[in-house]
C-alpha cells in the first residue's frame, strides 16, 4: 500500500513538473511597454497605432506619425452621430486645454467635406478634424460603434481604446495619464 502511494506520488510530480515546462516553453512573448522598438501596427493596446496621411477640413495634409513625441487622442466619430456631438466639446475643451502637450485629432466616419467643416463649424472646433470619407482609416483601426476615442502615447503604442461616449473628466484623465508616461 505503502509502496503504491509512493508510486503515485512520483507520477504526480513528474506529471506537475512537465506540465509547468510545458507552460513555460510554450507561452507566447506579449509587447511590454517600454520596449517599443520591436511592436507591429495594429489596433489594439500594446501595439504602435496604424499610421496614416488624409486631409484636413483646412486643406492640409495630416500624417499620424508627425505626431511622435506627444501623446496623441484619436477621436473617431461622425457629425450624425447624437453621442459624438455631445462629447465633442469635451474634446474641444481638452485640445486647448493640453495644447502644445498632447494632440487631439477628429476622424470623421465616411463623410464629405462639406459635412464635416459644417460639423467642425457649428461645433467651434479648433483641433484637426481629418476626412476619411472611403472609411479606410476607421477600418484600419477596427472601428465599429461610434464614437470610439484611441490614445496613443508619445512613442506611437496605444494604451487605450475606449468605445462610446467619453465624458470630460475622464477624457481629461486620460491625456493627463499619458502625459504621467510621457
Amino acid at each position: 500500500m505503502l509502496k503504491m502511494r509512493f508510486g503515485w506520488t512520483i507520477l504526480l510530480l513528474i506529471l506537475g513538473l512537465l506540465g509547468g515546462a510545458w507552460i513555460f516553453i510554450s507561452q507566447e512573448s506579449t509587447p511590454q511597454f517600454g520596449v517599443a522598438d520591436n511592436l507591429t501596427e495594429a489596433p489594439i493596446a500594446g501595439y504602435f497605432a496604424p499610421d496614416f496621411t488624409s486631409s484636413t477640413t483646412q486643406g492640409e495634409e495630416l500624417t499620424l506619425s508627425d505626431y511622435r513625441g506627444q501623446p496623441t487622442v484619436l477621436n473617431f466619430w461622425t457629425s450624425w452621430c447624437p453621442p459624438c456631438r455631445i462629447e465633442a466639446p469635451y474634446f474641444q475643451a481638452a485640445s486647448l486645454k493640453f495644447n502644445g502637450q498632447a494632440a487631439i485629432i477628429g476622424v470623421d466616419q465616411g463623410e464629405p467635406l462639406s459635412a464635416v467643416a459644417d460639423f467642425g463649424a457649428l461645433m467651434g472646433l479648433s483641433y484637426p478634424l481629418v476626412l476619411d470619407e472611403d472609411s479606410s482609416i476607421n477600418r484600419k483601426y477596427g472601428v465599429v460603434a461610434l464614437p470610439t476615442t484611441v490614445f496613443i502615447d508619445a512613442d506611437g503604442v496605444i494604451r487605450e481604446v475606449y468605445t462610446g461616449i467619453i465624458n470630460q473628466a475622464v477624457l481629461e484623465d486620460r491625456v493627463d495619464r499619458l502625459l504621467k508616461e510621457g
